[in-house]
């Protein structure tokens, strides 16, 4: 059943930071795809699936011997990989895309141009959540006279060997659908404790801060970053 309704209303869920006993990861769940739960086909495990300063998130063209790069929290973002409106960033140390821990997907959605699309759009990205992973928190903001509504959706994602968290932000932008979602993986056999600690250490600003997110690049810019073959 859908649970983002096309409707201009509003639904308030439980704030990750405090991660409530029913929402702890057990480390033991098991899940392998080869799509990406955010719409995108993946090359691989997960591969493709922070309030202190919402002013801090940026893009930007660096010179031709750099990467493009995002700000986002005060920390920059290298662009790795870009195919089919799916775009990747990770942090500078993080070169590596099978051993990544932290990571941004910016996936664009051209043909999603008014909120129920886009709320028909936040469903498909949580019903895939549903099937290949723990759903954490869903909400919604309402529609303003200025800004469409957007949607959330927290969940983590398991592989035998890793979990990871993803907060998905589902809004238009310069006219598209956009899912930005902020990863965080954990890995090896103490995957469930490390992510527990991280969630809540790192959740509720994770998810305050892509909230609040209001520079992101358009789908013109990120269209424009190389492509891979």
């Amino acid at each position: 059943m859908p649970i983002f309704s096309r409707q201009p209303t509003f639904a308030q869920g439980t704030h990750v930071g405090h991660v409530p006993s029913t929402m702890r990861v057990p480390g033991s769940d098991i899940f392998e795809s080869a799509m990406s739960p955010h719409g995108k086909r993946r090359r691989g495990l997960l591969a493709k699936a922070l309030a202190l300063a919402a002013g801090t998130a940026g893009f930007a063209h660096a010179g031709e011997a750099d990467a493009v790069r995002l700000s986002f929290r005060g920390t920059r973002f290298v662009h790795r990989w870009s195919k089919d409106d799916q775009n990747e960033f990770t942090i500078a140390p993080d070169t590596d895309l099978k051993s990544w821990r932290d990571m941004i997907t910016l996936n664009v959605h051209a043909k999603v141009r008014q909120g129920e699309q886009l709320a028909d759009l936040a469903n498909q990205v949580l019903g895939n959540y549903q099937r290949q992973g723990k759903v954490l928190q869903t909400r919604s903001t309402p529609r303003t006279a200025s800004r469409p509504a957007e949607h959330l959706i927290v969940a983590v994602l398991s592989t035998p060997h890793l979990l990871e968290a993803t907060f998905a932000r589902c809004l238009l932008n310069d006219g598209a659908g956009l899912v930005a979602v902020v990863s965080h993986r954990a890995y090896g056999p103490a995957a469930g404790p490390e992510m527990n600690r991280w969630l809540a250490d790192q959740g509720q600003a994770t998810e305050q801060a892509l909230m609040a997110w209001a520079s992101m690049p358009s789908p013109a810019q990120l269209k424009s970053l190389p492509q891979a073959a």
